[in-house]
């Protein structure tokens, strides 16, 4: 087992959904953690795919929570499902040209994650800009673990410091953030309780994909 507590960095696009939930649970069993994303941006759904919600990293969630709340109460909140089989032909036509597709996010319930991120900390986070150390990063998708390897190889080495860089793709909703983020909580107990993480992660790595049905990618860099 590691003599001190583990220091662990969870990581995906723009530290709003799987990064911040992830954050939340491992903050509750009492892991030392940060949250950070990887992209230029932050981007949150809008009122069409093509069409995001756009914002810097120095924008607080509370900040992004009031403005959705401006641009479009309806569209943000969370509300009961809608089932188009149910409405009426007049207002199907109707239904149509609101587009059934917005009620998507609806669903998805925008506001109620910002208000979850606000409770956690103050605003987004770029992990290119951070100079922190870790024991362990877990990314949430192929992309993001990538960037993180090119940053951390693109540092000038100091200390030699391992850190472990675990990836483990995780559907950008709700539903398969909270999933992975109990996943991702119990790795780290895992290898929290290990006697030497650097000779037994390969292993239970393998037993997590066995027992997940889910693909990990793993490589080492350093500090």
């Amino acid at each position: 087992m590691p003599s001190s507590p583990l220091r662990v960095a969870v990581v995906c696009s723009s530290n709003q959904n799987r990064s911040m939930e992830a954050h939340n649970i491992l903050s509750k069993r009492g892991f030392s953690v940060r949250s950070f994303g990887t992209g230029t941006h932050v981007k949150l759904p809008g009122p069409a795919p093509d069409k995001p919600n756009v914002y810097d990293f120095k924008t607080t969630y509370d900040q992004m929570y009031n403005d959705l709340l401006r641009k479009d109460k309806e569209l943000y909140v969370k509300s009961d499902h809608i089932d188009i089989n149910v409405i009426s032909s007049s207002d199907k036509r109707t239904a149509k040209v609101l587009n059934l597709s917005n009620f998507r996010y609806t669903q998805n319930g925008i506001l109620h994650m910002l208000d979850r991120n606000k409770r956690i900390k103050p605003r987004p986070e770029r992990f290119q800009n951070c100079k922190d150390v870790f024991d362990l990063i877990l990314t949430c998708e192929e992309r993001v673990y990538d960037q993180v390897v090119e940053d951390l190889n693109s540092r000038e080495q100091e200390t030699c410091q391992p850190v472990h860089v675990i990836n483990v793709d995780i559907q950008d909703n709700h539903e398969e953030a909270t999933l992975g983020a109990f996943l991702i909580c119990e790795l780290c107990q895992c290898i929290q309780h290990t006697e030497d993480m650097e000779n037994e992660i390969d292993e239970l790595l393998q037993e997590f994909e066995e027992k997940s049905g889910r693909t990990f990618l793993h490589t080492v860099c350093f500090y």
